[in-house]
C-alpha cells in the first residue's frame, strides 16, 4: 500500500483542521484530493511529507511512519507544493543538479527528468525566463530526479492557460503509468480526465471516497421537469423508480429516480396521462461537479 492513513486530526488553536480523516491508496493509483478552500486539503499533504505533525492518528507513506521515519517517507516522495519554490535566477540545469546534490543521485537522472517533463525546448533558459506551465514542469521534474514511488501534486495547475492545462494534465497521466499519485485540485475537469478515484474533504472531514468509474455507473438520475401548473409533489411520486421530489421554482420540479433507464419517456407518458403539459424535460446526469456541491454546499 503507498499510502495508509488512519484516523489523523489536527488542530490549529481553537481551528480543527482535521477530523479522523481515515483513507489507504494503493501503488498505481492517481486519487483527486477535492474540498473547499480551507478544508484540509494541503494540511494532510503536509501531514504526509512530513512538514506538519497530526495530532491524533496514524500516517504511512510505502510503509514508512512519517512521524517516526520521516528520512524514508521524503526519499519515498516527489512533493510539488501549491506555491512552487523555484530559484528564478538559476539556469533550469543549474537549479536540477542542485537538487540532485540534494537528493544524492546521478547527474545522469537530470536529462532523464528533463526528457520525461518535455522541458528540453527550455532547457537553456533561466526559470524566471519561462512561462508559468514550463515552471511547473520545473517542479515535477525535481519532485521526480529520486525517482519517487508516490507523487503529492496540490493545486499544480493553478494558473495555466488552457493549453498549458492540457499539457500538465497529460504529463500527469503520464507519470501515473509508473508512480501513486495524491492531486489535490479545485478543477473538476482535471480530475475526470486524470484520476481514477476521488477523495473529497470538507471542514476537515472525509465526506466521499469513490471510484470515478463507480460515479459514472450509479443508478441514480434526476430528471427535471417544467409543467403548466403546479403539481404536488406527492402526485409525482407516484412513477415508478422515484426516490425524491424536489419543486426547484415555479412549475420546474428535479424528480429523482433510482434506475439505469432513462425515465425521460415515462415522465412524459405519465404527464400526458394525467393532462399535464410538459414545457420542458431533461435529464441531469450525476457527475462529479453534483456530487462535490451537494457534498460541500
Amino acid at each position: 500500500m503507498s499510502i495508509f492513513v488512519k484516523s489523523i486530526s489536527k488542530s490549529f488553536g481553537t481551528q480543527k483542521a482535521l477530523d479522523a480523516i481515515s483513507f489507504s491508496i494503493n501503488k498505481g493509483e492517481i486519487v483527486g484530493f477535492l474540498g473547499p478552500n480551507g478544508a484540509g486539503k494541503s494540511t494532510l499533504m503536509k501531514i504526509l511529507t512530513t512538514y506538519h505533525q497530526a495530532d491524533e492518528g496514524e500516517a504511512k507513506v510505502n510503509d514508512f511512519d512519517v512521524l517516526t521515519d520521516t528520512k524514508n517517507v521524503r526519499q519515498s516522495i516527489g512533493y510539488l507544493p501549491e506555491h512552487n519554490p523555484l530559484y528564478l535566477d538559476m539556469y533550469v540545469k543549474e537549479y536540477l543538479a542542485f537538487n540532485a546534490d540534494v537528493y544524492k543521485v546521478s547527474k545522469d537522472k537530470i536529462t532523464e527528468v528533463i526528457k520525461k517533463t518535455g522541458l528540453q525546448p527550455e532547457a537553456h533558459k533561466k526559470i524566471g525566463q519561462l512561462s508559468k506551465g514550463y515552471r511547473q514542469r520545473v517542479g515535477l521534474a525535481a519532485a521526480l530526479l529520486h525517482d519517487p514511488d508516490v507523487l503529492i501534486l496540490d493545486e499544480p495547475t493553478t494558473g495555466l492557460d488552457p493549453n498549458q492545462l492540457l499539457e500538465i494534465r497529460k504529463l500527469i497521466k503520464g507519470i501515473g503509468k509508473e508512480k501513486t499519485i495524491l492531486l489535490s485540485t479545485h478543477i473538476m475537469k482535471e480530475v475526470e480526465a486524470v484520476c481514477d478515484r476521488v477523495l473529497i474533504i470538507n471542514k476537515g472531514v472525509l465526506v466521499a471516497d469513490k471510484k470515478l468509474s463507480d460515479l459514472r455507473d450509479e443508478e441514480e438520475q434526476i430528471i427535471e421537469v417544467e409543467f403548466d401548473y403546479r403539481v404536488e409533489e406527492a402526485f409525482l411520486n407516484k412513477l415508478p423508480h422515484v426516490t425524491h421530489v424536489k419543486n426547484v421554482t415555479g412549475f420546474v420540479y428535479e424528480i429523482t429516480f433510482n434506475t439505469t433507464t432513462d425515465m425521460r419517456p415515462a415522465v412524459f407518458d405519465f404527464a400526458h396521462d394525467n393532462e399535464l403539459k410538459t414545457l420542458q424535460l431533461n435529464k441531469k446526469n450525476r457527475n462529479l461537479e453534483s456530487l462535490f456541491t451537494e457534498l460541500t454546499s
